[in-house]
């Protein structure tokens, strides 16, 4: 049996192949930089361990770059055959756990429970664009004229697309939203049928993998470029922000895969929810093609937020729109 502390607040015991790990009281980005690297180690050991139990019993907040990792580890785990199991989740990362999606993900020990006293309850930090009411009157009143919208264009959109490149009318794809919750995201479709099959064909012009974007793409098609100037492809995405997946404005929703090769810090980027617009899209949305700018875009748009600062960037987008540079990649 071997002890080891990952920080002042986080034990690893390791006995029989079998890993606990005590998570701290707070688990957030220094804390999961601290067991990626332990974790690194256990994978890389010839006795890679049967089972990992992950301890909640002292854990009151989790924040979405440690959330994201949680789910990067069970990912790895799996691929190596590894058991992994939950003890002692408290109230508040069962809620935690159910917001970002997690709660699925665990095999969870149902005979364990947290020791939990009022006085542990505390009020954490929630990017404060999530609790608020006028943000989100202004996405349903938003989202409902957005849906008329695409009521009016929808025929002509639909009969277009099917004579340009017959097939379905709608693209979906599973993304990421508040705190990693995956959500299923809904375009016209601009590009082949077979565009996801042949991506991996087309050269990635961006400067890391986290994303993917060529200024040539041939898999769009002749009217899909015609939406993708007008943005006109991401009308369907009303129904996303009324359902409260998404918002008006926000960060730049990404793929599950693209989330899985995260650095633990760039979840940080998900600590609101992803919108139709937001930092990305007025700032040349096809031009950048570096993720740390990504990253610092997403940063600062939740640095500055307000409703006042929201509103200023839908009418960015309106003018970007109409604009000589307007579309994306």
């Amino acid at each position: 049996m071997t002890y080891s502390a990952l920080n002042d607040n986080c034990l690893l015991l390791n006995c029989d192949r079998t890993c606990l790990i005590q998570l701290p009281e707070h688990f957030t980005i220094p804390e999961a930089n601290s067991l990626d690297e332990k974790f690194k180690e256990i994978i890389r050991d010839r006795s890679t361990p049967k089972k990992i139990i992950l301890d909640f019993a002292k854990t009151t907040w989790i924040d979405t770059s440690a959330l994201l990792y949680l789910k990067k580890i069970i990912r790895v785990a799996s691929t190596l055959e590894v058991d992994i199991v939950s003890w002692s989740f408290s109230p508040q990362i069962k809620t935690l756990f159910s917001r970002s999606g997690c709660d699925r993900l665990f095999i969870s020990n149902t005979e364990t429970e947290a020791i939990w006293k009022e006085e542990n309850k505390q009020e954490q930090t929630i990017h404060p664009s999530i609790n608020s009411r006028i943000k989100r009157l202004f996405d349903i009143l938003g989202a409902l004229i957005g849906l008329a919208i695409t009521a009016i264009i929808f025929i002509p959109l639909a009969i277009a697309i099917q004579l340009d490149n017959p097939g379905p009318i709608f693209y979906s794809q599973i993304r990421c939203g508040y705190m990693g919750k995956p959500f299923r995201i809904w375009k016209f479709r601009s590009m082949v049928v077979n565009a996801d099959r042949l991506q991996a064909k087309i050269e990635n012009q961006t400067n890391s993998g986290f994303f993917f974007k060529n200024k040539n793409d041939p898999r769009i098609t002749k009217v899909g470029r015609f939406l993708r100037k007008t943005s006109l492809d991401e009308f369907p995405q009303f129904w996303n922000v009324l359902k409260g997946e998404m918002s008006l404005v926000g960060t730049r929703p990404p793929t599950i895969e693209e989330v899985y090769k995260y650095e633990i810090s760039y979840g940080q980027r998900l600590d609101v929810k992803p919108g139709l617009t937001g930092e990305w899209q007025v700032n040349g949305r096809s031009k950048v093609l570096d993720f740390e700018e990504v990253i610092r875009l997403d940063i600062n748009y939740q640095q500055k937020w307000s409703v006042l600062y929201d509103l200023k960037l839908i009418f960015k987008t309106i003018y970007v729109i109409f604009s000589k540079d307007s579309g994306a990649c």
